[in-house]
């Protein structure tokens, strides 16, 4: 049985002021979810502080993207090394905001998977298709691409190192939103197309779902045999919504 994830991407939000009465409201409404992991993904600059809060908790503390590279001359990059040494468990890679607005390739993000790995960090590797991708008849295909390029880097065997997460970019910020059958039918084939090639790490890896996940909808979603979880964003701003879906994985 896997267990589930929830794990909240904060993207380029916060102050000092309010992660620090966010994480109060969390760790204490946590009180006995003991069947449900739980992280949260800061901006780099706020690493340190929330590695501070969560000391002692089982809150796990991510970072929103890797540098592919371990030191050197990379302007603005985070290596691997850096984000262990204040206590990180998780790396995000390829999210579709990195992919969409700042160019990122699926070798790039192939090469932070592994990276990300190489430090013993855990990446969640973001898949997805646009709107017009979906529209096309296309969704199957953009994520066998993806998922191919981590495959032919590091191996089938390398995804029960990390976890995998579903965003349809379409249902994010848009109003529009995915069904649970939706969200289910792409991650059933992307255990699928794994257990062609290993069916150990199919039944092993966690699948999460991306897509606007909220208190209302999590435990509809999590029902779904092959949602092991959420990557969470707007929602893991407030601590009643984030709660509410870390009780539905509960």
């Amino acid at each position: 049985m896997r267990q589930k994830l929830v794990a909240g991407n904060w993207k380029l939000n916060g102050s000092k002021a309010s992660i620090e009465s966010l994480m109060g409201g969390i760790l204490a409404g946590l009180e006995g979810m003991d069947n449900v992991a739980v992280a949260v993904c800061p901006p780099y600059v706020y690493i340190p502080m929330t590695q501070t809060l969560v000391a002692g908790s089982r809150i796990g503390l991510g970072s929103q993207d890797i540098a592919d590279q371990d030191a050197g001359a990379f302007t603005g990059e985070v290596s691997g090394a850096m984000l262990k040494e204040f206590g990180c468990d998780y790396a995000i890679v390829g999210h579709s905001e990195r992919r969409a607005i700042y160019g990122e390739q699926d070798a790039d993000t192939a090469r932070k998977f592994a990276a990300a790995r190489k430090y013993g960090l855990k990446p969640i590797l973001c898949v997805g298709e646009t709107l017009e991708e979906r529209e096309a008849g296309i969704t199957e295909a953009v994520v066998a691409r993806q998922l191919d390029a981590v495959i032919a880097l590091e191996g089938v065997e390398a995804l029960t190192d990390g976890v995998i997460a579903y965003e349809p970019v379409w249902a994010i910020g848009t109003g529009k939103t995915a069904s649970p059958q939706q969200a289910q039918d792409v991650h059933a084939f992307i255990r699928g197309k794994l257990a062609t090639l290993n069916a150990v790490v199919a039944a092993k890896v966690q699948i999460l779902y991306g897509g606007s996940v909220k208190g209302a909808n999590a435990a509809e979603l999590f029902a779904m045999p092959d949602i092991d979880g959420g990557l969470i964003g707007g929602a893991s701003l407030d601590a009643n919504e984030f709660l509410a879906i870390c009780k539905a994985g509960n």
